[in-house]
């Protein structure tokens, strides 16, 4: 029997009023999502988590290298230092304590020419992650340099070279700090270090085995390209010098280092302050050692690895005229 049009489109929207109905009715029920649906979103949110910590980590600065540790064998270098307030002085310090950050099993020994330890140096040697001992002695107002006089009129940080020595043989106390002071009887070598001049850091292990005294050439001193020991076979048979060649040592601070077991040894052995000029070395080492007995290092004293170089006295003109204006540098500011 044939069905009539109008019959067939009433069922059909009969059908689809039906179906929205029920879509209606389903609107606002809990969504009973299938678990591998699950599983994908907490895959996709793990994966959110792991670009986040990577952003993160990328902002980040790169961690600082670890030192490499050091060998207990190795001798302890005690660098001795002595230092004066000047405007420079911080920059030298600075300069010098970058350069022994990068020697190990070395132990900083700075004294100042103070009466009391300043808040500059503390300040300075606490920040510099070495170990380190901080000492004062000031120089007598008989020894220090009138205004105007040249610094090689008068012996400068002897005081100082030698309140070192009293504290390297136990006869005095750290003043203004100390950081993993070395035990007693510990193995090391001493080697007497300006604040001014330029140390390669090949030096310090150049120096590490000295049994007694031993030496090498100095650049940029005595009005020469170098002064220095002259070596034949190994052994030390005169000096390259133009400034009284036969002083019994002529040698610059900065171009010989000494056994600590030597110093304790000869308890008397110190610097003279009234040293003539240009015999403040000598009046240590010939109460330590003969000249024929001294150590050749760098090559047999074949190379340069330390300068005598001096900071250019900063011109204050421009300061001082501000200063009578009233509108100087704030001194607050350490410099």
């Amino acid at each position: 029997m044939k069905l009539k049009l109008k019959n067939v489109f009433l069922v059909y929207f009969l059908v689809s009023l039906s179906g929205l109905l029920y879509a209606l009715l389903q609107l606002g029920q809990p969504c009973d999502c299938s678990p591998h649906l699950r599983a994908a979103a907490e895959h996709l949110r793990r994966k959110d988590l792991k670009i986040s910590q990577l952003q993160a980590e990328l902002g980040r600065p790169p961690p600082a290298p670890a030192q490499p540790p050091e060998p207990e064998a190795l001798p302890t270098i005690y660098v001795v230092t002595p230092t004066y307030a000047r405007l420079v002085q911080k920059a030298e310090l600075i300069r010098l304590s970058q350069t022994l950050s990068l020697v190990p099993r070395l132990h900083w020994v700075l004294v100042e020419d103070a009466e009391a330890p300043t808040p500059l140096v503390s300040g300075l040697l606490a920040a510099s992650g070495l170990r380190f001992t901080h000492l004062v002695a000031l120089t007598p107002k008989g020894q220090r340099l009138r205004e105007g006089e040249p610094g090689w009129v008068r012996p400068r940080g002897v005081e100082q070279r030698n309140r070192a020595l009293a504290w390297l043989r136990g006869k005095e106390a750290a003043a203004g700090g100390e950081r993993e002071p070395p035990p007693v009887g510990a193995r090391g070598v001493v080697y007497f270090a300006d604040d001014d001049n330029t140390y390669s850091r090949e030096l310090f292990e150049e120096m590490r085995g000295t049994r007694g005294v031993s030496v090498w050439p100095v650049g940029l001193v005595g009005g020469l390209r170098f002064e220095g020991p002259q070596v034949q076979g190994g052994q030390v048979v005169g000096f390259h010098t133009a400034w009284e060649p036969d002083r019994p040592f002529p040698l610059d601070m900065a171009g010989f280092a000494v056994s600590l077991s030597l110093l304790r040894s000869r308890p008397g052995a110190q610097f003279d302050p009234t040293a003539p000029r240009g015999h403040l070395e000598s009046s240590l080492l010939s109460h330590l050692i003969d000249p024929k007995d001294l150590e050749p290092r760098a090559s047999n004293c074949t190379r340069v690895l330390v300068w005598h170089t001096r900071t250019e006295k900063p011109k204050m003109k421009q300061e001082e005229q501000l200063q009578r204006q009233g509108r100087g540098s704030d001194p607050g500011i350490e410099v």
